[in-house]
């Protein structure tokens, strides 16, 4: 059959009321114009109650809740956290209880450790790898190595080790090492490797026994923090891997052993929405339990906001 040209008959299209319609964009929901020298929770308080302005509120809330009923706020960070010179403002977060427990990966405390010592890192890659340099700083492999295996030997985990070794050693720079005030604080650390993705397991001093052990016992650490989250928090930042799989499987665990996890808000905080940090963190772990939130942006404009903003 061939149709023909033939117009449609528009005589028996229906309409209704603008006022009957449910709308997803409404002007009370809308942003407010801020005033000169208006403060920080004015100008939270403005943001549209629409998409990621409303979501950043309710993460704001949840994390005030979470501090003001004694539940757990447990942080996952990767290393372009402390790259990008966030430690002042997550130390203060720590002093102020927005911080139950830090977890990181094996990069993190190795930028750390580095802060500690010299009050710089992050070589650049591009520059050191021709000419075979890259990685190979002599404090960080000899030394991080060395109290990793130290402190294995004494039953601690990875992020214990480090953090009570600078605690110990008070090295110069240590106002503005995240593990150290972790020491200062009484805040557990636990640091999740992959073995050969770090610097430190290019020199001959890493031990594949003490980091292992360690890493796995940071786990066990881990899953017993996670294991106390209901009605708590769990953000992860800058980490698209690790982190979100060790979240996930400490989740699996914690409730195959009958923790309550309701009332649990996850966040992650990246520059862009990645699969495994959206799947394992935001949607998976508080489907019928909770809520997940993806704020989008940097690191560096993010979370200092995050954190006037409480």
């Amino acid at each position: 059959m061939k149709f023909s040209y033939e117009e449609f008959d528009l005589s028996a299209v229906r309409t209704y009321p603008l006022a009957s319609r449910k709308s997803k964009a409404n002007a009370v929901d809308f942003a407010r114009v801020q005033a000169a020298g208006s403060s920080v929770a004015a100008f939270v308080d403005g943001l549209p109650d629409i998409l990621a302005g409303a979501d950043f509120k309710s993460v704001v809330n949840a994390l005030r809740r979470a501090r003001d009923s004694g539940a757990g706020l447990i942080w996952g960070i990767g290393a372009h956290v402390i790259k990008t010179g966030l430690s002042p403002v997550l130390i203060d977060l720590m002093e102020r209880g927005y911080v139950s427990a830090l977890a990181t990966n094996g990069a993190g405390i190795i930028h750390d450790f580095e802060l500690a010592l010299s009050g710089s890192t992050s070589e650049d890659v591009e520059e050191a790898l021709g000419p075979g340099r890259f990685g190979m700083a002599e404090e960080t492999g000899t030394q991080l190595n060395a109290v990793i295996a130290e402190g294995v030997s004494r039953g601690m985990g990875l992020g214990q080790s480090v953090a009570a070794h600078l605690a110990k050693t008070n090295p110069p720079h240590a106002g503005v090492s995240l593990l150290a005030a972790a020491a200062r604080l009484g805040i557990p650390v636990t640091v999740h490797v992959a073995i050969g993705t770090d610097i430190i397991h290019m020199h001959p001093a890493a031990s594949g026994a003490a980091i292992g052990e360690g890493s796995l016992r940071d786990f066990r650490y881990f899953v017993a923090n996670v294991a106390r989250l209901q009605g708590g928090v769990y953000l992860n930042c800058g980490s698209a891997v690790v982190l979100p799989e060790v979240f996930l499987k400490a989740v699996a665990l914690a409730r195959n052993t009958g923790a309550s996890l309701d009332g649990l808000t996850t966040v992650n905080i990246d520059f862009i929405r990645m699969y495994r940090p959206h799947t394992n963190v935001v949607t998976r772990p508080v489907a019928g339990i909770g809520k997940g939130y993806s704020l989008v942006g940097h690191h560096e404009i993010l979370i200092p906001l995050l954190a006037a903003a409480l």
